[in-house]
């Protein structure tokens, strides 16, 4: 079982060095985490609100070294931060739409300028630069179509850089894990 771990190891470093760019020497130079930090993270992000002897427990650790490998992955950003997950539907923001936009023109300042003014607005909750016909990737979050209405008027619209935008509307949530695999 030890040399399919191994076998899986050396293939995962040999198709990381083409995902992510990197060279052998640098891929080695980056921290490797252990079985028991995998696990740490996978409990983690499933309940952020263990105390640490409760996750200790579930790791089959003490808590001792449980608390100093947390302050390191929070140390290292592997945990970025801990947050209450809400509902947006509760909260009147339960239409949810995502936005393609594509900027008049794309160069440095430009969309430096573009994410900043996006950073500032509240009912973006997600944005992303991307490839293909449009540029970014938005979600908003609005109360309803007409307040989504008024938004993509009053604020996206006013924004200098703007070119085109479609917006894709959201009919039902399928799946959103908050978590990542590992």
């Amino acid at each position: 079982m030890e040399n399919i771990t191994i076998f899986a190891d050396i293939i995962r470093v040999n198709i990381s060095f083409v995902i992510l760019g990197t060279s052998p020497k640098e891929y080695y130079s980056m921290e490797i985490l252990d079985k028991t930090d995998l696990q740490i993270l996978r409990v983690l992000q499933n309940n952020s609100r263990l105390t640490t002897k409760e996750l200790a427990a579930k790791v089959n650790l003490s808590p001792t070294p449980v608390f100093e490998r947390v302050k390191r992955l929070e140390a290292n950003g592997y945990i970025k931060k801990y947050v209450a997950v809400l509902d947006p539907a509760k909260l009147n923001r339960g239409f949810v739409v995502f936005c393609s936009v594509k900027l008049r023109r794309l160069n440095r300042d430009i969309a430096a300028e573009f994410t900043r003014i996006v950073r500032e607005i509240p009912e973006v909750t997600e944005c992303y630069n991307i490839s293909g016909d449009y540029d970014y990737l938005l979600k908003i979050h609005a109360p309803d179509m007409k307040y989504y209405q008024e938004f993509i008027i009053n604020v996206l619209g006013t924004i200098e850089s703007m070119g085109s935008l479609m917006s894709t509307f959201v009919m039902d949530e399928v799946k959103h894990e908050y978590g990542i695999p590992l």
